[in-house]
């Protein structure tokens, strides 16, 4: 244990200064940052919990889901008996439970459910004399709730993505729950209206056989509905709605967007302009030549934005939606299309807003904790082993150096609980040194030479360093790979710490009392 060939020198001296470059960004101000630009620009981020910001728990709504997929099956079976030209009554879908409906004998029954089986192979189909009823089979109802979670999942960090949030953090919180965390976001209300916006943009023909008055008085032709558009009356400047009577079934959607943009209408005001992919554009060229001259409704999250009149067909694949925008909403709106519809309604069931004061106020504790704890153990270290507590200090300003360093250059996020582990990475690191200088007092005190006692206890205290560091590891990887958010934090600081300690226990600090042991030749160690 006592020679130390030169590539391993090399690599110390490199780690030390590659570590101290990394870290040394981190106590300089912005200003002092831009001066000297040969340093390394990346910084530890600070948490939530640090610097401020919003935490929302999202729940997703899988029986809206469901209930859509029951819908298109209602739809599928409706095609299907026109089709096979099979005459039913009452076809419906009961929300979430199954999609029913009437034949007119049992043998009529059987016939259409042998052809709905054939062609509908995701559903049981059901037959109790002239009734017959369509359901989700256990592990299509399964898929369908693990791929709206986790297509929901995305589709919210593609919007924070957008948002311009700084290392967010987004996790699966149960089997309908999703957590955010936005360090840094001031206006959780905004925050919200962009998250958690479902923004399911649809296209439906104006239904002009009836109008609203009719319609809303029972009048209400088979296969439409009441939409109701919101528009701000410029004489008193208060919202009013106004009715639409729109084919329920959507014509086209917005799952072919390729892209959103806000723009200004050309009477100046704010706008989206919402563009196509290459299968959009076709059908929405298919769609605005066969509808020439009818109104078609432009539809966001069941509110009518639009409805113009198809005066020629528009085969450019772009189309504008307007309203009463304001430049922010309008941009907010491009934002959230962009990022594509959430396949399910979410809802916030938590809000909590970390104020920039709190999070400075929980700067300064851990910083206050961080030195004390680094002072005490310096002094004792001092105190209980002199010369070699110096070179255990030493390494130990190397061993922070190289935690923060590791840090910054993975472009980890600092919490609280972060800082818990670096003040307990600070007292775990003199562990190794206490176990190797407690070896060389024993030896000391058995009457062996200075070199003799130097290397039985480096040589013998390696073993146990191992094996404690190990353990430590593997508990901490399991709070990473099963912990979320302050506890992922807590573990991955005291990992970097551990390993940052057994390097500069075993490397550094032996390099020191070697390079000393070398030049002094004591006869004798007080250790």
């Amino acid at each position: 244990m006592l020679k130390f060939p030169l590539w391993k020198k090399v690599v110390v001296f490199i780690v030390l200064i590659w570590s101290v470059l990394y870290a040394l960004p981190n106590f300089m101000t912005p200003e002092m940052r831009e001066r000297v630009s040969f340093l390394p620009m990346r910084t530890l981020n600070l948490g939530l919990d640090l610097q401020g910001g919003a935490h929302l728990v999202l729940e997703v709504d899988i029986n809206s889901v469901i209930n859509r997929a029951y819908q298109n099956i209602e739809g599928s079976v409706r095609d299907t008996l026109r089709a096979e030209k099979q005459r039913y009554k009452g076809l419906n879908a009961h929300g979430t439970e199954e999609v029913a409906y009437e034949a007119f004998s049992p043998e009529d029954a059987e016939t259409q459910a042998k052809t709905l089986r054939s062609k509908i192979s995701d559903t049981y189909v059901n037959v109790d004399g002239t009734h017959v009823s369509l359901t989700l089979k256990p592990e299509v109802l399964s898929a369908k709730r693990q791929h709206a979670l986790s297509q929901t999942l995305e589709i919210l960090r593609s919007r924070v993505d957008e948002f311009g949030v700084s290392e967010p953090v987004i996790q699966r919180q149960g089997d309908d729950r999703i957590i955010i965390e936005l360090p840094g976001v001031e206006d959780s209300a905004r925050a919200k209206s962009v998250i958690g916006r479902t923004a399911q943009l649809t296209f439906h023909l104006v239904d002009e056989s009836v109008s609203p008055s009719e319609a809303a008085s029972g009048n209400l032709p088979l296969g439409s509905g009441i939409f109701y558009e919101e528009r701000v009356t410029p004489e008193t400047g208060q919202k009013v709605k106004i009715p639409y009577v729109l084919k329920k079934r959507p014509e086209i959607t917005g799952d072919n967007l390729s892209g959103a943009q806000s723009t200004f209408d050309r009477y100046g005001q704010p706008a989206v302009t919402i563009r196509f992919d290459s299968r959009g554009t076709r059908k929405f060229a298919e769609l605005t030549t066969k509808y020439v001259n009818h109104r078609m409704a432009i539809v966001l999250d069941g509110q009518v934005y639009s409805a113009p009149v198809l005066r020629e067909p528009i085969l450019g694949g772009s189309a504008e939606i307007t309203g009463s925008f304001t430049v922010r909403e309008a941009e907010d709106l491009s934002t959230v299309l962009r990022a594509g519809a959430l396949p399910a309604k979410v809802e916030v069931v938590e809000e909590r807003t970390v104020g920039p004061s709190l999070g400075q106020d929980s700067i300064e504790a851990g910083q206050k904790a961080v030195v004390l704890g680094f002072v005490f153990v310096l002094a004792l270290m001092l105190v209980f082993y002199r010369g070699f507590g110096v070179a255990a200090n030493m390494a130990l300003f190397f061993n922070v150096a190289l935690i923060l360093s590791v840090m910054s250059f993975l472009g980890a996020t600092l919490t609280m609980p972060g800082i818990a582990g670096i003040v307990l990475t600070i007292g775990m690191a003199v562990d190794a040194n206490v176990l190797i200088f407690e070896r060389i007092r024993e030896e000391t005190n058995r009457g062996k030479s200075p070199t003799v006692a130097i290397d039985s206890g480096f040589s013998s205290a390696f073993g146990t360093i191992l094996d404690a560091n190990i353990t430590t590891i593997i508990a901490a990887a399991v709070m990473y790979g099963m912990g979320s958010g302050p506890i992922k934090g807590f573990a991955l600081t005291l990992s970097v710490g551990i390993l940052a300690s057994m390097f500069t226990a075993v490397m550094v600090t032996r390099l020191m009392i070697l390079t000393w042991l070398k030049k002094a030749r004591p006869k004798t160690l007080t250790v």
